[in-house]
């Protein structure tokens, strides 16, 4: 799932490049050879917390760069990419943002929800919003994002929300069906002022 980034343009937006990306990958590498040493076969789901910054970011490197090729231009993911792989400390802040974690420190996915719309913060009584999802690429099919959806919708049910909404990848659309989300249309993210994102527009109920 992306994460409208209109909240972070500005200052801070403008030290993104592509050396940023590249180093973010670079990290992720070293924390996955790292989970290989631990021979740990399950994850914990935990509150993420704003020292989890540099690791968050990653992972959401280590799973935009590799899983996104496969449906989006190599051109819109090269200007994406930066602002998409930036960890937003509000959300680490924020107690409803998710680590999946297999070692001490050693992070394989992260996503979580608020009540404010991405981008715009616009809050609806009784709905949230599904933000920056991602699973390291070497841990897709082994339940890492399902385990961090799960633990949004226990939380969210308990604090009064009723139904949840997402703006997917185009990658991502089948996951989230597969765990209750109805399709209602593209939807196009902004990313600063002259790039937009391609997406998909997501809802699902909280019985």
């Amino acid at each position: 799932m992306i994460d409208a980034p209109s909240v972070r343009v500005g200052p801070q937006a403008a030290m993104l490049n592509l050396s940023d990306f590249r180093t973010r990958v670079a990290i992720s590498r070293k924390i996955y050879v790292i989970s290989l040493m631990t021979d740990l076969s399950t994850h914990l789901i935990r509150i993420a917390r704003p020292s989890d910054l540099d690791a968050v970011s990653a992972v959401l490197a280590a799973s935009y760069s590799n899983l996104l090729t496969a449906r989006y231009d190599r051109e819109i993911l090269n200007r994406a990419l930066p602002f998409m792989t930036s960890a937003n400390p509000a959300l680490l802040r924020s107690g409803t943002y998710y680590v999946a974690e297999i070692g001490q420190g050693n992070l394989v996915g992260c996503g979580g929800w608020t009540a404010g719309r991405p981008g715009s913060g616009e809050i609806i009584e009784g709905e949230a919003h599904i933000r920056h999802f991602a699973t390291h690429p070497e841990w897709i099919g082994r339940g890492v994002g399902s385990s961090l959806l799960a633990r949004c919708f226990s939380d969210a049910r308990t604090l009064g929300i009723r139904k949840l909404h997402c703006f997917s990848t185009l990658n991502a659309e089948r996951f989230y069906q597969a765990s209750g989300f109805e399709t209602i249309g593209p939807i196009d993210v902004s990313m600063g002022r002259s790039l937009t994102f391609p997406s998909v527009l997501m809802s699902r109920d909280l019985a």
